[in-house]
This record gives C-alpha cells, sequence and structure tokens, in this order.
C-alpha cells in the first residue's frame, strides 16, 4: 500500500513568503513558518497559537492543530499548523461590490474590529510569551516614532508630518484604555462568505498586541475609503462600542499613523509599504489626516 502524498505550496496573498497549504491524505491545513532571528523570538509560535485561543468564539478563526517549537541548535525553524478555513479573501470580494455590498462587507469588519476592542486589558504592549504576558511598545509618542523611523525622510518632510502627529497623539491619549488590536486587520486577512458577505475567518494574527481601541479600525479603512464600505465599518463598530461617527474616523486616522509611519520607513520592501509612504506623504504635505493622493 503506497502512502499517502502530502504537499506544500505558498500561500497567496502575504508578502512574508512564510505561509502555506499543506496537503497530505487529502486534508488541506495552513502551516506558518518562524524562522529564527525573524525578531519575533522563539516564543512566536505559542503567542500566535494563544491568541487564537483567545479569541475562539468571539470571532471566527482556524483550529490550531500541531506547534513545533523552533530549535536553535538545528536552524530548524518554528511552525504552527492551522486548519483550512472556507472562503473567499476579503481584498477579493470588495472591488466586485455594489456600494450595498460595499457596505455590508464592512459592517462586518467593523463589528470585528469593534468586538476585539470590547476585550480590555490593563495597558498597552506587545505579547512575549504563551501567557500572553505583556512587554512595552515601541516608540513614547507619534512626534518621537516619526523622529526614529523616518530618517531616510528630509528634515522638512518629517517636521511637517511631527506638527500633524502631536495633535494626533493628544486625541489618542484622552481614550486612555486599552484593549485586544489584531494589528493588520483590513480585507487581505479575512475569508468572506461571497454570498452572505460574513466573515468566515480572520486569519494573520502575528501582530496582534494590547493597544488602542481605535488602531484596527484605522486599518480597516487606510486603503480602503469608499464611502459605503467606511460607513459600513464606523458603523458597525460605534454600535457595539458607543461614539461618534466622525470622531471614530478622526480618531482612527490618527491611531493608523503608527503603522503608517512603520510601514513608511520600509517602503521599497513591498507594494504595501511604498502606497503607506505614499499616503503619508500627502498627511505631511496637506496637514490633513484624511488625505487621499491615490485616483479613486
Amino acid at each position: 500500500m503506497s502512502e499517502p502524498r502530502s504537499s506544500v505550496t505558498p500561500l497567496a496573498g502575504g508578502h512574508s513568503g512564510r505561509t502555506f497549504v499543506g496537503e497530505a491524505g487529502g486534508e488541506r491545513t495552513v502551516v506558518r513558518i518562524y524562522p529564527p532571528g525573524d525578531g519575533r523570538g522563539a516564543t512566536a509560535p505559542e503567542v500566535d497559537r494563544a491568541v487564537l485561543h483567545l479569541v475562539r468564539g468571539l470571532v471566527p478563526v482556524p483550529e490550531v492543530v500541531e506547534l513545533v517549537r523552533e530549535h536553535q541548535a538545528s536552524g530548524r525553524p518554528g511552525l504552527l499548523v492551522t486548519s483550512w478555513m472556507p472562503g473567499v479573501r476579503g481584498d477579493l470580494v470588495l472591488p466586485g461590490l455594489d456600494a450595498a455590498g460595499m457596505e455590508r462587507l464592512g459592517r462586518a469588519m467593523g463589528t470585528t474590529a469593534a468586538t476585539l476592542a470590547g476585550m480590555p486589558w490593563l495597558r498597552p504592549g506587545l505579547f512575549v510569551d504563551a501567557e500572553l504576558t505583556l512587554g512595552d511598545l515601541p516608540g513614547a509618542g507619534l512626534p518621537e516614532w516619526v523622529e526614529s523611523r523616518l530618517t531616510r525622510w528630509e528634515a522638512t518632510a518629517r517636521a511637517r508630518l511631527a506638527e500633524v502627529a502631536e495633535p494626533a497623539q493628544a486625541v489618542l491619549d484622552a481614550v486612555g484604555r486599552a484593549c485586544l488590536v489584531h494589528g493588520d486587520l483590513n480585507p487581505k486577512n479575512v475569508l468572506v462568505d461571497p454570498d452572505t458577505l460574513g466573515l468566515t475567518a480572520v486569519l494573520d494574527w502575528e501582530f496582534a498586541h494590547a493597544g488602542h481601541p481605535w488602531t484596527d479600525v484605522g486599518n480597516l479603512v487606510r486603503f480602503e475609503r469608499h464611502p459605503a464600505y467606511v460607513s459600513g465599518v464606523v458603523g458597525a463598530w460605534t454600535s457595539l462600542r458607543g461614539g461618534d461617527e466622525r470622531q471614530l474616523l478622526d480618531g482612527a486616522r490618527a491611531a493608523d499613523l503608527w503603522a503608517l509611519v512603520d510601514l513608511a520607513a520600509r517602503a521599497g520592501d513591498n507594494p504595501v509599504a511604498d502606497r503607506a509612504e505614499r499616503l503619508l506623504r500627502a498627511v505631511a504635505d496637506s496637514g490633513d489626516l484624511h488625505a487621499w493622493p491615490f485616483a479613486t
């Protein structure tokens, strides 16, 4: 009798090249590789497993099938094997929707962000181990983050962005609480039922941390600016968490500056970083957190 055939192929959609579709005995799984020295440390697979366990039952996530710890002596990477989930990537669904469909998908995304924002933590921080112990977040404040990360920018451009960042930080500081943050919540990282436009899975939790309640909203509306979609996101979020929709959108743009600065500092590495830098330069040039330099 022949043994079951197995295969591993890269999973489309990401820029890290570390996620693969595995198949053995007719069963599909998703395999994420954690190379030694990738910056997150040897506990990264355990952190991701703990986060998936934490949110299961609140948002749709895959089951953890197997965890393999990094073996430093041999150079063997850590692995996290999760179940295959049905659905179509949200970024492939969104362009084909009419305004009503965009609003429905926006509501599904906003509800997910609001659900996570309702999971409180005592303070912001990065998860450092399987117990989700908190370390420190980088950066003392947005103006300092701009100065430390955008060293390749001209001094005048950094100064203009710092003028935007200072009041944005004050807006964020006024909230005064922390919650679970996905950290990369956008249509590319969810699976969608194309018929109902409900989410079937929220994927790629490697940037999860304890942070600002508006952070995930900022990511959701960073590049997706269709009014119906944005209205769905902020409407769903405020329906669950309260507050004013315009205030939420302003605050979300402020919260997203942290990620935009970090991405812009890596311009040239991938298309998302390049697009983030272009967006951030438009914000700096105009002094407007809602600036949009792309054709619509």
